[in-house]
Protein backbone atom coordinates (compact mmCIF):
# COMPACT_ATOMS: atom_id res chain seq x y z
CA UNK A 1 0.00 0.00 0.00
CA UNK A 2 1.20 3.68 -0.93
CA UNK A 3 3.00 5.82 1.98
CA UNK A 4 -0.21 8.45 2.82
CA UNK A 5 -2.93 6.05 2.11
CA UNK A 6 -5.28 6.33 5.36
CA UNK A 7 -7.33 3.48 6.32
CA UNK A 8 -9.81 6.39 7.95
CA UNK A 9 -10.27 7.71 4.76
CA UNK A 10 -10.68 4.31 3.18
CA UNK A 11 -13.61 3.53 5.72
CA UNK A 12 -15.75 6.99 5.24
CA UNK A 13 -14.93 6.99 1.32
CA UNK A 14 -16.93 2.98 1.06
CA UNK A 15 -19.42 5.08 3.57
CA UNK A 16 -19.79 8.01 1.49
CA UNK A 17 -20.23 5.64 -1.89
CA UNK A 18 -23.11 3.26 0.06
CA UNK A 19 -25.03 6.37 1.03
CA UNK A 20 -24.46 7.79 -2.35
CA UNK A 21 -25.51 4.48 -4.64
CA UNK A 22 -28.50 4.21 -1.67
CA UNK A 23 -30.14 7.02 -2.91
CA UNK A 24 -29.17 6.59 -6.09
CA UNK A 25 -31.08 2.89 -6.35
CA UNK A 26 -33.79 4.00 -3.82
CA UNK A 27 -34.82 7.18 -4.68
CA UNK A 28 -33.78 7.78 -8.50
CA UNK A 29 -34.20 4.85 -10.24
CA UNK A 30 -37.70 3.85 -8.38
CA UNK A 31 -38.81 7.33 -9.15
CA UNK A 32 -37.38 7.89 -12.75
CA UNK A 33 -35.59 10.61 -11.93
CA UNK A 34 -32.39 11.21 -13.51
CA UNK A 35 -28.90 12.50 -12.51
CA UNK A 36 -26.56 14.59 -13.61
CA UNK A 37 -22.77 13.78 -14.69
CA UNK A 38 -21.52 9.64 -15.72
CA UNK A 39 -24.00 8.62 -13.19
CA UNK A 40 -27.05 10.27 -15.04
CA UNK A 41 -25.59 9.08 -18.26
CA UNK A 42 -25.58 5.62 -16.36
CA UNK A 43 -29.38 6.07 -15.66
CA UNK A 44 -30.29 7.05 -19.18
CA UNK A 45 -29.05 3.54 -20.67
CA UNK A 46 -30.83 1.56 -17.67
CA UNK A 47 -33.93 3.41 -18.91
CA UNK A 48 -33.30 3.01 -22.12
CA UNK A 49 -31.27 -0.03 -22.81
CA UNK A 50 -31.95 -1.47 -19.47
CA UNK A 51 -27.93 -2.18 -18.97
CA UNK A 52 -27.09 -2.78 -15.02
CA UNK A 53 -25.67 0.93 -13.96
CA UNK A 54 -22.98 -0.68 -11.55
CA UNK A 55 -21.19 -2.28 -14.66
CA UNK A 56 -21.63 1.08 -16.78
CA UNK A 57 -20.54 2.94 -14.17
CA UNK A 58 -17.04 0.80 -14.32
CA UNK A 59 -17.03 0.72 -18.37
CA UNK A 60 -17.62 4.98 -18.52
CA UNK A 61 -14.69 5.25 -15.62
CA UNK A 62 -11.97 3.15 -17.02
CA UNK A 63 -10.69 6.18 -19.40
CA UNK A 64 -11.59 8.90 -16.47
CA UNK A 65 -9.17 6.70 -14.35
CA UNK A 66 -5.92 7.38 -16.25
CA UNK A 67 -6.51 11.46 -16.52
CA UNK A 68 -6.84 11.06 -12.89
CA UNK A 69 -3.55 9.08 -12.50
CA UNK A 70 -2.01 11.81 -14.14
CA UNK A 71 -3.34 14.82 -12.57
CA UNK A 72 -4.36 13.90 -9.44
CA UNK A 73 -1.30 11.84 -8.13
CA UNK A 74 -1.39 8.20 -6.92
CA UNK A 75 -2.99 8.78 -3.47
CA UNK A 76 -6.28 10.17 -5.01
CA UNK A 77 -6.13 8.11 -7.64
CA UNK A 78 -6.44 5.44 -5.04
CA UNK A 79 -9.10 6.52 -3.63
CA UNK A 80 -10.50 7.27 -6.72
CA UNK A 81 -10.41 3.90 -7.96
CA UNK A 82 -11.48 2.46 -4.10
CA UNK A 83 -14.67 4.76 -4.42
CA UNK A 84 -15.57 3.95 -7.91
CA UNK A 85 -15.22 0.56 -7.39
CA UNK A 86 -17.23 0.50 -4.14
CA UNK A 87 -20.34 2.64 -6.03
CA UNK A 88 -20.56 0.13 -8.82
CA UNK A 89 -20.80 -3.07 -5.99
CA UNK A 90 -23.04 -0.93 -3.86
CA UNK A 91 -25.11 -0.32 -6.84
CA UNK A 92 -25.39 -4.00 -7.46
CA UNK A 93 -26.21 -4.64 -3.84
CA UNK A 94 -29.06 -1.86 -3.56
CA UNK A 95 -30.46 -3.26 -6.46
CA UNK A 96 -30.72 -6.73 -5.63
CA UNK A 97 -32.55 -5.71 -1.64
CA UNK A 98 -34.10 -2.22 -2.36
CA UNK A 99 -35.75 -0.25 0.52
CA UNK A 100 -38.32 1.21 0.16
CA UNK A 101 -40.38 3.07 -2.78
CA UNK A 102 -41.71 6.72 -2.72
CA UNK A 103 -43.48 6.84 -6.07
CA UNK A 104 -46.54 8.24 -4.50
CA UNK A 105 -45.07 11.71 -3.24
CA UNK A 106 -42.71 12.85 -6.25
CA UNK A 107 -41.13 15.58 -4.10
CA UNK A 108 -40.34 13.80 -1.18
CA UNK A 109 -38.60 10.94 -3.58
CA UNK A 110 -36.75 14.22 -4.90
CA UNK A 111 -35.25 15.39 -1.39
CA UNK A 112 -34.18 12.40 -0.13
CA UNK A 113 -32.14 11.94 -3.73
CA UNK A 114 -30.90 14.93 -3.36
CA UNK A 115 -29.78 14.92 0.43
CA UNK A 116 -28.13 11.21 -0.30
CA UNK A 117 -26.41 11.56 -3.00
CA UNK A 118 -25.05 15.09 -1.69
CA UNK A 119 -24.20 13.45 1.74
CA UNK A 120 -22.29 10.91 -0.03
CA UNK A 121 -20.45 12.32 -1.85
CA UNK A 122 -19.75 14.74 0.11
CA UNK A 123 -18.60 11.78 2.37
CA UNK A 124 -16.29 10.69 -0.26
CA UNK A 125 -14.85 14.67 -1.67
CA UNK A 126 -13.91 15.18 2.19
CA UNK A 127 -11.82 12.37 2.35
CA UNK A 128 -9.64 12.70 -0.16
CA UNK A 129 -11.99 10.30 -2.72
CA UNK A 130 -13.72 10.86 -6.13
CA UNK A 131 -16.54 8.73 -7.57
CA UNK A 132 -14.88 8.81 -11.29
CA UNK A 133 -16.55 10.96 -14.10
CA UNK A 134 -17.65 14.13 -13.46
CA UNK A 135 -16.58 14.20 -9.78
CA UNK A 136 -12.56 14.10 -11.10
CA UNK A 137 -13.22 16.90 -13.74
CA UNK A 138 -14.95 18.89 -10.61
CA UNK A 139 -11.85 17.89 -8.32
CA UNK A 140 -9.80 19.32 -11.13
CA UNK A 141 -11.41 22.34 -12.02
CA UNK A 142 -11.23 23.00 -8.21
CA UNK A 143 -7.65 22.52 -8.16
CA UNK A 144 -6.74 24.70 -11.36
CA UNK A 145 -9.66 27.30 -11.33
CA UNK A 146 -11.16 27.71 -7.61
CA UNK A 147 -14.74 26.61 -9.10
CA UNK A 148 -16.49 24.72 -5.93
CA UNK A 149 -17.10 21.05 -6.91
CA UNK A 150 -20.55 21.69 -6.22
CA UNK A 151 -20.74 24.54 -8.95
CA UNK A 152 -18.93 22.80 -11.69
CA UNK A 153 -21.02 19.32 -11.23
CA UNK A 154 -24.15 20.97 -11.41
CA UNK A 155 -22.95 22.87 -14.91
CA UNK A 156 -22.40 19.94 -16.33
CA UNK A 157 -25.49 17.37 -14.45
CA UNK A 158 -27.48 20.00 -16.52
CA UNK A 159 -26.29 18.57 -19.83
CA UNK A 160 -27.10 15.54 -19.08
CA UNK A 161 -30.19 15.85 -17.87
CA UNK A 162 -31.38 18.25 -20.84
CA UNK A 163 -30.28 14.95 -22.68
CA UNK A 164 -32.31 12.87 -20.14
CA UNK A 165 -35.42 15.15 -20.79
CA UNK A 166 -35.30 14.90 -24.37
CA UNK A 167 -34.79 10.84 -24.17
CA UNK A 168 -37.16 9.62 -21.20
CA UNK A 169 -37.93 11.85 -19.03
CA UNK A 170 -41.42 13.99 -19.07
CA UNK A 171 -41.36 17.91 -18.19
CA UNK A 172 -42.43 17.02 -14.62
CA UNK A 173 -39.65 14.54 -13.82
CA UNK A 174 -37.18 16.75 -15.72
CA UNK A 175 -38.33 19.54 -12.93
CA UNK A 176 -37.86 16.81 -10.33
CA UNK A 177 -34.66 16.00 -10.84
CA UNK A 178 -32.89 19.58 -11.25
CA UNK A 179 -34.57 19.99 -7.37
CA UNK A 180 -32.62 16.99 -6.64
CA UNK A 181 -29.12 17.57 -8.56
CA UNK A 182 -29.42 21.01 -6.48
CA UNK A 183 -30.41 20.26 -2.83
CA UNK A 184 -27.11 17.66 -3.92
CA UNK A 185 -24.80 20.40 -5.04
CA UNK A 186 -25.63 22.63 -1.96
CA UNK A 187 -24.94 19.51 0.50
CA UNK A 188 -21.92 18.52 -1.12
CA UNK A 189 -20.54 22.01 -0.86
CA UNK A 190 -21.61 22.44 2.94
CA UNK A 191 -19.68 19.14 3.24
CA UNK A 192 -16.63 20.49 1.50
CA UNK A 193 -16.65 23.56 3.73
CA UNK A 194 -16.84 22.14 6.92
CA UNK A 195 -20.23 21.31 8.99
CA UNK A 196 -18.47 23.00 11.69
CA UNK A 197 -18.76 26.68 11.61
CA UNK A 198 -16.65 28.68 13.60
CA UNK A 199 -16.76 32.77 14.24
CA UNK A 200 -13.51 35.11 13.20
CA UNK A 201 -13.52 38.39 14.77
CA UNK A 202 -11.64 41.54 14.12
CA UNK A 203 -11.54 43.76 17.22
CA UNK A 204 -10.68 47.51 16.84
CA UNK A 205 -9.76 48.70 20.52
CA UNK A 206 -7.84 51.38 22.71
CA UNK A 207 -7.34 48.68 25.21
CA UNK A 208 -5.81 45.70 23.01
CA UNK A 209 -3.50 44.73 24.50
CA UNK A 210 -5.92 44.06 28.01
CA UNK A 211 -8.12 42.17 25.43
CA UNK A 212 -5.68 40.03 24.08
CA UNK A 213 -4.81 39.28 27.89
CA UNK A 214 -8.57 38.05 28.65
CA UNK A 215 -9.20 36.34 25.74
CA UNK A 216 -6.14 34.52 26.42
CA UNK A 217 -6.96 33.84 29.70
CA UNK A 218 -10.51 33.02 30.59
CA UNK A 219 -11.05 31.25 27.19
CA UNK A 220 -8.21 29.81 26.35
CA UNK A 221 -8.32 31.00 22.38
CA UNK A 222 -5.08 32.77 20.60
CA UNK A 223 -5.37 36.15 19.66
CA UNK A 224 -3.36 37.91 16.74
CA UNK A 225 -2.18 41.34 16.98
CA UNK A 226 -2.24 43.18 13.56
CA UNK A 227 -0.99 46.89 12.94
CA UNK A 228 -3.50 48.85 11.18
CA UNK A 229 -3.83 52.30 10.63
CA UNK A 230 -6.80 54.22 10.66
CA UNK A 231 -7.79 56.36 7.47
CA UNK A 232 -9.65 59.52 9.23
CA UNK A 233 -7.85 59.83 12.02
CA UNK A 234 -4.06 58.55 10.64
CA UNK A 235 -3.32 57.01 13.79
CA UNK A 236 -1.63 54.02 14.52
CA UNK A 237 -4.10 51.25 15.68
CA UNK A 238 -3.90 47.89 16.78
CA UNK A 239 -6.41 45.45 15.58
CA UNK A 240 -6.77 41.73 17.22
CA UNK A 241 -7.90 38.91 15.27
CA UNK A 242 -9.45 35.69 16.98
CA UNK A 243 -11.14 32.37 16.14
CA UNK A 244 -13.80 30.95 18.46
CA UNK A 245 -16.34 28.14 18.10
CA UNK A 246 -19.98 29.29 17.57
CA UNK A 247 -21.17 28.69 20.95
CA UNK A 248 -17.94 30.99 22.49
CA UNK A 249 -19.47 33.89 20.84
CA UNK A 250 -21.23 35.03 23.38
CA UNK A 251 -18.78 34.42 26.26
CA UNK A 252 -16.29 36.90 23.88
CA UNK A 253 -18.87 39.77 23.39
CA UNK A 254 -19.04 39.49 27.41
CA UNK A 255 -15.34 40.12 27.62
CA UNK A 256 -14.97 42.58 25.17
CA UNK A 257 -18.02 44.63 26.02
CA UNK A 258 -16.35 44.27 30.43
CA UNK A 259 -13.00 45.35 29.01
CA UNK A 260 -13.59 48.21 26.30
CA UNK A 261 -17.42 48.88 25.91
CA UNK A 262 -16.60 50.82 22.60
CA UNK A 263 -14.45 48.56 21.02
CA UNK A 264 -15.28 47.90 17.16
CA UNK A 265 -16.03 44.22 16.73
CA UNK A 266 -16.64 42.72 13.44
CA UNK A 267 -17.81 38.39 13.39
CA UNK A 268 -18.03 36.61 10.42
CA UNK A 269 -18.07 33.11 9.44
CA UNK A 270 -15.87 30.78 9.33
CA UNK A 271 -16.29 27.51 7.61
CA UNK A 272 -13.58 25.40 7.96
CA UNK A 273 -11.05 25.78 10.91
CA UNK A 274 -7.23 24.00 11.34
CA UNK A 275 -4.42 24.51 13.79
CA UNK A 276 -4.10 24.45 17.12
CA UNK A 277 -7.17 24.65 19.43
CA UNK A 278 -9.39 23.32 16.56
CA UNK A 279 -7.59 20.30 14.58
CA UNK A 280 -4.55 19.93 16.96
CA UNK A 281 -3.90 20.57 20.30
CA UNK A 282 -1.69 22.28 22.60
CA UNK A 283 1.54 19.93 20.96
CA UNK A 284 0.56 20.28 17.73
CA UNK A 285 -1.12 16.81 17.72
CA UNK A 286 -3.84 15.66 15.78
CA UNK A 287 -7.32 15.96 17.65
CA UNK A 288 -9.40 12.76 16.81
Amino acid sequence: MLNGIKAKNILFILIGAAIFSFGIVNFNMQNNLSEGGFTGITLLLYFLFSWDPGIMNLILNIPVFFIGLKLLGRITFVYTVIGTVAVSIFLWVFQAYPAFSLQDDMTLAALFAGTFIGVGLGIIFRFGGTTGGVDIIARLVHKYIGWSMGRTMFLFDAIVIVASVVFYLNEVEGMYTLVAVFIGARIIDFIQEGAYAARGTTIISDHSEKLAEGITEQMDRGVTILNGKGYYTGKDRQVLYCVVGKNEIVKLKNIIHEIDPHAFVSVSTVHDVLGEGFTLDENKKPID
